[in-house]
């Protein structure tokens, strides 16, 4: 499988082997057989975070937020918009800062909600403050 690409399963976190040609289709975890991709933005943790930045051949968008911040409430139903719109070329997910205090200060986040954009464990792209979805949605299409 020379065209296969690496999905990281987001609900047991093992690695899949997908050809690229079926990327579309969705496909199934080869260890726990749940969806790869169910439209829903993914909860990251300290425990599993650089596994799916690293691992996953397609990029993944990580919301960091906290649930006091009123700019990531009115954020959240865009985001998950966007997981509908974007999922499976790229696989949203979200990073809860005030759990995962840790993550926030590795990465160095100083303002939320921030969204960054990683590609093999690289972060590609980030962007600070609340977006509509046309606005998202075309900034993360820019790192494709």
């Amino acid at each position: 499988m020379a065209d296969a690409l690496h999905i990281v399963c987001p609900h047991c976190d093992s690695i899949n082997r997908l050809p690229a040609t079926k990327l579309n289709d969705g496909g199934q975890c080869g260890k726990c057989h749940d969806t790869l991709f169910n439209d829903q933005p993914l909860e990251l943790s300290s425990s599993n975070f650089l596994r799916h930045i690293s691992k996953n051949d397609i990029p993944v968008v990580v919301d960091f937020w906290a649930s006091w911040c009123g700019p990531c409430k009115m954020m959240a139903p865009v985001f998950n918009q966007a997981a509908k719109q974007l999922q499976p070329l790229y696989r949203l997910a979200k990073v809860n800062t005030e759990q995962h205090q840790t993550l926030s200060a590795q990465y160095n986040i100083q303002s939320i909600p921030t969204v960054a954009i990683f590609k093999h464990g690289r972060e590609i792209g980030r962007q600070a403050g609340a977006m509509a979805l046309p606005q998202l949605i075309q900034w993360i299409r820019k790192f494709s």
